[in-house]
């Protein structure tokens, strides 16, 4: 089980304003229906001192790893919620897909819906009538059947890459939901990772990028079928580290 120690020794970044906590597997960010320990059990923790509990600026799945920026005071929270919504986040996932992109990079432009009407459902699907979505994808390298990709999605729509690489007949591996059979046979959770996210400059404020290293589990993996070297071309410390 996590313990609040483990969470504060994966703070990636921290400053006045905004904390970059790299997510393990496995942790909803928010209290649901499950139930279970989530992010939300450890705000007091990660408020390391400051008077008010950090909140998230965006949401991960429970299942992706890496880069989760919270606001640590309400008008960073606010100046966080703006850059979001406006799509002013450079987000880049890293994933092992089961199966081949059509190209080696592309934009897949796919809007989305929900499944059903059904609030407490999440599941999404390709809908002409959907919320528009866009994502960005450059192949890094494929072996025995699978894909190394980076993610770089331009909106913000609940499971977007998920149900983008699953469309487009290249399931992200481990994933239950929109996967196959394939994809679930070859992990036993979902293998993307939120390897950097880039904030720009508010107020006197700095662009800042932060890179979460790869998860150990996942880099095994991308060795294991011979795409180590696909790793080279991303920054070392992200490419070369395992978390």
């Amino acid at each position: 089980m996590i313990t609040a120690p483990d969470l504060l020794a994966r703070i990636l970044h921290k400053d006045e304003d905004i904390l970059v906590l790299d997510k393990p597997y496995g942790i909803a960010v928010h209290r649901g229906p499950k139930g279970g320990v989530t992010l939300d059990d450890f705000l007091p923790d990660l408020a390391l001192g400051m008077p008010e509990l950090p909140q998230l600026g965006h949401r991960l799945d429970r299942e992706t790893t890496g880069c989760l920026v919270f606001g640590r005071h309400k008008g960073a929270l606010q100046a966080l919620g703006r850059i979001f919504q406006q799509g002013h986040a450079e987000k880049t996932y890293c994933a092992l897909l089961a199966g081949r992109m059509p190209q080696k990079e592309g934009r897949i432009d796919l809007p989305l819906a929900r499944r059903d009407h059904d609030r407490r459902s999440w599941w999404m699907r390709v809908d002409p009538k959907g919320d528009d979505a866009a994502t960005r994808y450059s192949v890094l390298g494929e072996a025995d059947g699978m894909s190394l990709v980076l993610l770089s999605p331009e909106t913000g729509r609940t499971h977007q890459l998920r149900v983008h690489c699953a469309e487009l007949g290249a399931p992200i591996a481990g994933d239950r939901i929109y996967g196959g059979d394939r994809a679930r046979a070859i992990a036993p959770g979902l293998l993307l990772h939120a390897l950097a996210i880039r904030l720009p400059a508010w107020a006197k404020r700095q662009p800042l990028r932060v890179e979460a290293p790869i998860p150990s589990e996942l880099l095994g993996l991308i060795k294991a079928i011979g795409l180590a070297s696909a790793l080279d071309s991303l920054p070392q410390k992200a490419g070369k580290t395992g978390a």
